[in-house]
């Protein structure tokens, strides 16, 4: 029924097992991809939405690498913004709204035309285990699957249960079962296992809804995209809309707090603590008497909407009462009520830096499995883990990302340096080096890495270093040039920056603050060096960031060059730390558990001390 042996064996079809899939497929490895439903490849389970804060980076960086997130995201958008416009390029970040299922087909047609993918439907019920070393998969129905490496992407299946107030459901996903066996099997293995909760608001009919009394989120004005391959930009876009909850939402909300399965014990694990339940919100702000609500369209055509900010485990009467009295909702119909969801995670700090599992030899963990939440922390996991199973098959070098090279290198190394106990989300504060780390350059930091292991296209390559190109040749031109006061002082009086009195270098003069690439471009010589090479928006971008952060961006290099240093310090497998008696106690514990590979990493390891890393320095005769 099945090939003598896989090379990969992907066990979930969500974002991680998607892009872990397309990844280890398109690096050449003969792949399987082992799912509950077929017809839920690519599933937006929560908001149908892809980035924002940081996330944006992550799913700009996928698709520099050569991963498929980006690309199915501009082809089923609906609607685009950069948030963050009015900050520093650091924090300028992508945001897609998305057509729910426009998205999961785009997903699943673009694995189908991937070679080397293979599909089957069925539970994964266990591993096959030789020694310490993985060798395949078992199937609810007895089928043995054999392959060289398996990718554990379970998302919120393993031994899922939804809660809507005091029911208790089995499943993975609203209508889904749960996936069972693979927890217990692993905790008898020697692994680690902890619960966590997620939840997920009620989806309403639009017709029912007074956009009227709502204030329009429209998209951007020209709109950009996540993928730097030739995908379309929007030409139409779907608004969403904005309203409030007020005072006498609260109170009917905590009309149902007795019979809330947060509140009542029902629920013990921790939920993300940056995407609370509205019951959470109204407790733990009992100061605020009104939250915003994002009233956001599921596609084109469709009247299903999705409210988001109103996550809720409540029971479905209590939110129904409560939601219609929303400014815009007095009317409102149901299609599904809100749920939590709780399920079976493994502490990341199980894993190395490539996601394989420290106890069992070619097993690898990626998306909510290891306590993240998002559908980009998650993608960004699964195409980690494709690479790294398909290189470990291929016999060849191991890939990381550091901290100074991708937000995905922070994710990671958050992950399994510190661990963590609630479901962790990437923020842009989370990264030292975020003026390094910017939506905009995700392709010159990643593609050329992407390539050299054989995931990025010779075509992608090509495309990024003929924008590196252009961005330098632009970037010389304003070093070269000089603009005479006449040419300029105009524009800089109406931005109330001081005139210059003598010729001076426009490199100089662009560096300013509020003086913008539009200024620039009424400057005669510069208008017409852009229109004789026919620059397009995103190396005029390129070009102006470089120049204007130019200080900026060289410091942070200088501080990430220091910790490279460190980075380099290398730290022997497996050693022990219970024959360094200067080290305290915790330090000796959590280096045990962690086993860094560097002594950059062992510094971030929560109760690792300064005074420690001196220890370990002197030990390792630096």
């Amino acid at each position: 029924m099945f090939q003598d042996k896989y090379d990969v064996i992907v066990v979930g079809g969500g974002h991680a097992g998607a892009e872990a899939a397309a990844a280890a497929a398109n690096m050449g490895s003969s792949t399987l991809l082992v799912t509950m439903n077929l017809q839920s490849i690519g599933q937006m389970s929560c908001n149908p939405a892809m980035g924002g804060i940081a996330k944006g980076q992550i799913v700009r960086e996928i698709d520099a690498l050569g991963g498929y997130s980006g690309i199915v995201s501009d082809l089923s958008a609906i609607q685009f913004k950069m948030l963050n416009k009015s900050k520093g390029p650091a924090m300028w970040s992508p945001r897609t709204q998305n057509d729910r299922m426009r998205f999961a087909e785009e997903w699943r047609l673009a694995l189908e035309r991937t070679p080397n993918v293979d599909f089957y439907q069925d539970m994964v019920s266990s591993l096959i285990i030789e020694g310490n070393t993985v060798t395949g998969v078992k199937t609810s129905l007895g089928i043995p699957i054999y392959g060289k490496t398996v990718v554990l992407t379970n998302g919120t299946f393993l031994n899922g249960l939804i809660h809507i107030g005091e029911r208790q459901l089995g499943g993975g996903r609203a209508g889904e079962k749960a996936s069972t066996g693979i927890t217990e099997q692993l905790v008898a293995l020697g692994f680690e296992s902890g619960r966590m909760k997620t939840g997920t608001p009620p989806r309403v009919d639009g017709r029912s809804l007074d956009y009227s009394v709502m204030i329009p989120q429209p998209g951007d004005a020209l709109p950009e995209k996540f993928s730097y391959t030739n995908t379309a930009t929007l030409t139409t876009q779907r608004d969403c809309h904005m309203t409030h909850t007020s005072s006498l939402v609260h109170d009917l909300l905590r009309e149902g707090f007795d019979r809330s399965p947060m509140f009542n014990g029902s629920i013990q694990s921790l939920g993300p603590r940056y995407c609370p339940s509205i019951e959470d919100k109204i407790n733990r702000f009992a100061d605020k008497d009104s939250h915003q609500l994002f009233v956001e369209p599921e596609g084109w055509d469709t009247v299903e909407v999705y409210v988001n900010g109103f996550s809720t485990s409540l029971p479905e009467d209590v939110q129904f009462k409560a939601l219609r009295s929303v400014k815009g909702f007095e009317n409102v119909k149901f299609f599904r009520p809100g749920y939590a969801i709780e399920y079976d995670y493994f502490p990341p700090t199980q894993l190395t830096h490539t996601l394989e599992t420290k106890l069992i030899d070619g097993l690898f963990f990626a998306g909510q499995i290891n306590g993240t939440t998002g559908y980009e922390e998650a993608a960004s996991q699964g195409l980690m883990a494709g690479i790294n199973a398909a290189l470990k098959v291929q016999e060849k070098a191991p890939f990381t990302l550091q901290r100074d090279e991708a937000y995905i290198g922070v994710l990671i190394d958050d992950l399994i340096t510190k661990g963590t106990d609630e479901p962790y989300r990437m923020f842009t504060s989370r990264a030292e080096y975020r003026t390094l780390l910017r939506q905009d350059n995700a392709d010159f930091r990643l593609t050329p890495m992407g390539h050299a292991i054989g995931l990025a296209s010779e075509e992608r390559l090509k495309a990024m270093e003929l924008k590196a190109t252009a961005s330098e040749n632009l970037v010389s031109f304003f070093k070269e040039t000089s603009v005479k006061p006449a040419e300029i002082n105009d524009q800089l009086a109406s931005v109330d920056s001081a005139p210059i009195a003598q010729s001076g270098k426009l490199f100089k003069v662009f560096s300013r603050p509020n003086v913008t690439m539009d200024h620039m471009l009424s400057v005669d010589s510069v208008g017409a060096y852009v229109s004789e090479n026919n620059f397009s928006r995103e190396v005029l971008e390129q070009a102006e960031i470089q120049i204007k952060y130019a200080g900026y961006i060289e410091k942070e290099k200088n501080n990430a060059d220091k910790l490279q240093r460190l980075e380099h310090v290398k730290i022997p497998t497996d050693f022990d730390y219970s024959l360094l008696k200067s080290l305290s106690f915790e330090a000796r514990e959590k280096l045990q558990e962690i086993q860094p590979v560097s002594i950059a990493q062992a510094s971030r390891i929560s109760g690792v001390s300064p005074s420690d890393i001196s220890v370990l320095l002197v030990f390792l005769g630096r």
